[in-house]
């Protein structure tokens, strides 16, 4: 292995990424806890050591060059690799997991997705209905949100072992296997103070862009996060959450799509309007996500751990699948 390999570690990888999202080298220092000084030497030794310039000196900030820019998309995407390479590791290969994430983007019920805890901590360990008191199958569930490419970069980072609400419009990466949930409604919604819940025709977007918008943020980090549903130029009120989003909407705050079966009760009480636009009404396809190994005819094996098993045979159920889309939080 020559130098220039050894020089890209993991450690390495990391210092570039931390410096790219603080935007300067004594915030990164701060956040690695070093020494701006000792991270401006490890900066100038990985380029030495890779012959190449990664930072632009002549600025004040941490400007990358071309050269930095593609070693810190490749960087992240081995930082990803090399997580999903230890998180698979320390799983155990068969029987019950000893612990199982699931990663749930912000628009599925959380009602139906509880209900789903409460029917398998309610397993014995051989997967039957299970006594009162009982302690379940003993895997520990560990649940996190994400939104947008922030569900399907857990997954695939190996950070999480199942992705309910992932978006089907990119093609899957290899070794992930995906199932349809469903479409999921959305409507265009805003305040009755806001301007445009005045609006009798439907709303183009010449009159959208001066209005503002309200948008959650795309939870990923290395993945390329996505924008949905606005116009260049357009103020936008950036949340993190859909549940922000809404509150943002009904305040009078801006205007945005939002899941109906979310709003259905603002809706009806008229603490949201619902108003028509151009651009129609966007209905998202969302699925579900989770790795899988295949057999050299391309079928996919049954999952070894018994308790995504038992997730997906859930998943398999229309009813639950369309509870998940339906049911309002």
């Amino acid at each position: 292995m020559n130098e220039r390999s050894l020089a890209l570690t993991p450690d390495a990888l990391v210092m570039m990424d931390t410096i790219a999202r603080s935007g300067s080298f004594a915030a990164a220092a701060r956040e690695l806890g070093k020494v701006p000084s000792a991270l401006t030497y490890s900066v100038r030794q990985l380029e030495e050591a890779l012959d190449v310039l990664l930072f632009d000196r002549s600025s004040r900030q941490a400007r990358l060059t071309a050269a930095g820019e593609e070693l810190l998309q490749e960087g992240r995407r081995l930082l990803s690799e090399i997580d999903a390479v230890a998180n698979r590791v320390r799983r155990v290969a068969t029987g019950w997991e000893g612990e199982m994430t699931l990663v749930i983007d912000d628009v599925i019920s959380r009602r139906i997705l509880f209900e789903l805890c409460e029917a398998f901590f309610a397993l014995d360990p051989q997967g039957r209905s299970a006594a009162a008191g009982s302690g379940g199958p003993g895997t520990r569930l560990r649940l996190r949100t994400e939104v947008l490419s922030g569900t399907w970069e857990a997954l695939v980072s190996g950070q999480a072992d199942l992705a309910i609400g992932v978006t089907l419009d990119r093609e899957p990466p290899p070794g992930v296997a995906t199932e349809a949930l469903g479409e999921m409604p959305f409507v265009f919604a805003v305040a009755p103070t806001h301007p445009l819940a005045r609006h009798e025709a439907p709303i183009d977007d010449a009159i959208l862009v001066h209005q503002r918008a309200v948008a959650v943020a795309d939870s990923a980090q290395r993945l390329s996060p996505r924008t949905l549903n606005l116009l260049p130029g357009q103020e936008v009120l950036t949340v993190h959450s859909m549940a922000d989003k809404i509150e943002a909407l009904r305040r009078g705050l801006g205007a945005g799509f939002v899941p109906q079966h979310l709003v259905q009760a603002l809706l009806d009480r008229g603490e949201l309007v619902p108003k028509e636009t151009r651009r129609g009404t966007p209905r998202a396809q969302l699925g579900y996500a989770w790795r899988c190994n295949v057999d050299a005819q391309g079928t996919r094996r049954p999952p070894a751990g018994l308790a995504l098993r038992w997730w997906l045979q859930q998943l398999g159920s229309a009813t639950t699948r369309r509870a998940l889309l339906d049911c309002a939080q």
